[in-house]
């Protein structure tokens, strides 16, 4: 009913899963992850006490294959089950269970898991690997990730339909204000399209917690403040201050430096008024 990664970024510092179905909510079902542990899914006929004890088997440094084999061999019902684990160092192990509705199957190499079960045939774990593939290494573990679940549900994905997805991304420190290790949990319970969906989210995500690049911290200079207080006045804040605290900018917005994306958006609502 589902197909999923499970994947290592390429510099060994973020974990993370992402998943689509036709079923509700499967973010809350199916991916699990720490840092510095490792990431799961667990699907088919999913069963959740996965994730716990096998991130527990994960942190006391057990590999992806030893975690997968002990769960396995504590569940009466593992040919019902479909598994795709990735561990600290990046080594990966997938099962397909012989109970899994048709097609089911997946592939495991060092850094990712791929696998799906009720899918409209194997080019769908086929496409997913190959997005994997053609996909840069340094490139953010969220984007990897949504790339590939894009390209299985561009292939046919769940043969019933679609319904939800989720991406979990794990980081050390990586959570809002570094409080906790959660780089990006989002999800789609029930939408017609949720892997688009899932995109514009992730879009959103980025905007809101991710860091610009340097070359777009903007000198936030006297021209500049007087231009942006006057913008945000006219959107009916007092000031620039006030308008980044009502759009939750904080993070892209520094007493002597502005996010160009963000003064964009300051310059887009401005022109189209408080009622645009």
């Amino acid at each position: 009913m589902t197909f999923s990664i499970a994947a290592r970024s390429g510099d060994g510092t973020e974990w993370g899963v992402a998943v689509a179905s036709k079923f509700l909510g499967v973010g809350a079902f199916v991916p699990a992850a720490r840092a510095g542990i490792g990431a799961l899914a667990t699907q088919a006929h999913v069963n959740t006490t996965y994730k716990p004890r096998g991130l527990h088997q994960l942190r006391a440094g057990h590999t992806a294959q030893q975690t997968l084999e002990a769960l396995l061999a504590a569940d009466a019902d593992r040919d019902q089950r479909q598994v795709g684990i990735i561990d600290v160092l990046g080594s990966a192990a997938t099962f397909t269970g012989g109970d899994c509705y048709d097609w089911a199957g997946g592939m495991a190499e060092d850094d990712v898991a791929i696998q799906g079960n009720v899918l409209v045939g194997p080019q769908v774990v086929s496409a997913m690997a190959a997005a994997w593939h053609e996909s840069a290494s340094d490139a953010p573990l969220t984007e990897r990730l949504l790339a590939v679940l894009t390209a299985g549900d561009d292939a046919g994905g769940d043969k019933r339909g679609r319904q939800s997805a989720a991406l979990l991304v794990v980081k050390e420190a990586g959570g809002y204000a570094g409080l906790d290790d959660v780089l990006a949990d989002l999800r789609v319970d029930d939408h017609p399209r949720p892997c688009a969906e899932l995109a514009r989210l992730l879009e959103l995500h980025t905007l809101y917690f991710g860091q610009p690049a340097e070359e777009d911290k903007l000198p936030l200079d006297d021209a500049l403040r007087v231009e942006t207080d006057d913008l945000a006045r006219r959107l009916g804040h007092a000031d620039l201050d006030e308008w980044v605290g009502t759009e939750n900018f904080e993070n892209r917005v520094w007493p002597d430096t502005i996010d160009r994306a963000v003064l964009d958006i300051l310059r887009a609502q401005a022109a189209r008024g408080p009622n645009g």
